[in-house]
């Protein structure tokens, strides 16, 4: 059966790899996200892979423009399937550099996008009585770093919303259903568009995976929407489980690295960031779904693939714990 997919966010990074996949199975996918040059670069993309695509321009903090995408997408391809909340923006900065039209705007696109797209989701999902949301969230929602306060506010609150429209939906019986893929550090290209006030380019804490990884891992939790969140990447599930385990140590580790972690030896870019204008408008450019990384990118995660591999990932769960302690014992901390 075709699916009919909706992503918002994608005209690039996650969005961009994940519409590249849902396309090699032929679905129907409406393209959501502010910058028109993205846009028909991944409808292009997606045709070619086999898939229809139909475009749709809004800014997903605003939830008119979110609601007349939804309809204009049903139009053209049919009743929803799944609907994938991926639209992002952020800041780098120490919070007491970030303005307060920035911390707002960041949390309307981050958090309240999120919102929008997942009540005109349901709006079409609930009275058919089928449908599933994927959030794109992050261990970051967990475990909170120094200097994307804003970032990391957002992703909690995504965290906290998703969980209570989930129980609401299991009170209802309803067979929609809601999940979250939490992802790791990806190799988008957020940290060339970024708004940063960094002395030096951002940079994903490595280890890094390719926006690929992360597509995968979005596809596999529209497929299994039962479990309540996935875990994308090694790093992921060792980063919420020593918080869970020695979140005060985890402060110490971070506040003696964080700074460092996030920025490369190079100058920042020189460029018009997104923060709110499409960063590929103008000029006319693609940034497609890989940043800058490629080199230092990792294509494939071996705890991803367990993940889709219930009975195998539950026997890793002792070597996860002991990377957890790890970082305990280097942090200074004791078992």
């Amino acid at each position: 059966m075709t699916q009919v997919v909706v992503i918002t966010g994608a005209s690039a990074g996650i969005g961009r790899a994940t519409a590249r996949l849902y396309a090699r199975r032929g679905a129907r996918i409406a393209l959501v996200a502010r910058g028109r040059d993205g846009l028909e670069a991944a409808a292009r993309e997606v045709t070619e892979l086999g898939g229809l695509p139909s475009v749709h321009q809004a800014d997903t903090c605003d939830a008119q423009q979110v609601e007349a995408a939804a309809d204009a997408a049903e139009e053209a391809l049919g009743p929803i399937d799944v609907w994938i909340n991926c639209a992002f923006t952020s800041v780098f900065a120490p919070f007491t550099e970030i303005a307060p039209d920035e911390y707002e705007r960041v949390t309307a696109v981050a958090y309240l996008g999120f919102v929008n797209g997942t009540r005109a989701a349901l709006a079409r999902m609930l009275p058919r009585d089928r449908g599933t949301i994927v959030q794109v969230g992050s261990a970051l929602g967990e475990r909170a770093i120094p200097l994307q306060s804003a970032y990391c506010g957002a992703k909690h609150a995504i965290n906290g919303f998703t969980s209570a429209v989930r129980v609401e939906l299991l009170h209802k019986g309803s067979n929609v259903r809601i999940t979250i893929a939490q992802m790791p550090a990806v190799n988008t290209p957020q940290f060339s568009w970024v708004r940063s006030r960094l002395p030096h380019q951002p940079q994903p804490v490595p280890p890094i995976y390719q926006p690929e990884v992360a597509a995968r891992g979005v596809l596999h939790a529209a497929d299994h929407p039962g479990r309540k969140q996935y875990y994308i990447g090694a790093s992921t599930a060792a980063t919420i489980l020593a918080n869970r385990l020695a979140p005060a140590v985890l402060d110490r580790y971070l506040a003696r690295t964080g700074f460092d972690s996030q920025q490369t030896a190079g100058p920042r870019p020189a460029g018009p960031d997104n923060l709110f204008t499409p960063a590929d408008n103008p000029p006319a450019t693609d940034h497609g779904a890989h940043g800058s990384f490629d080199d230092r990118a990792h294509p494939h995660s071996w705890q991803a693939a367990l993940a889709r591999h219930p009975a195998i990932a539950a026997a890793t769960a002792t070597a996860v714990g002991a990377a957890a302690i790890g970082i305990r014992y280097r942090a200074g901390g004791h078992p």
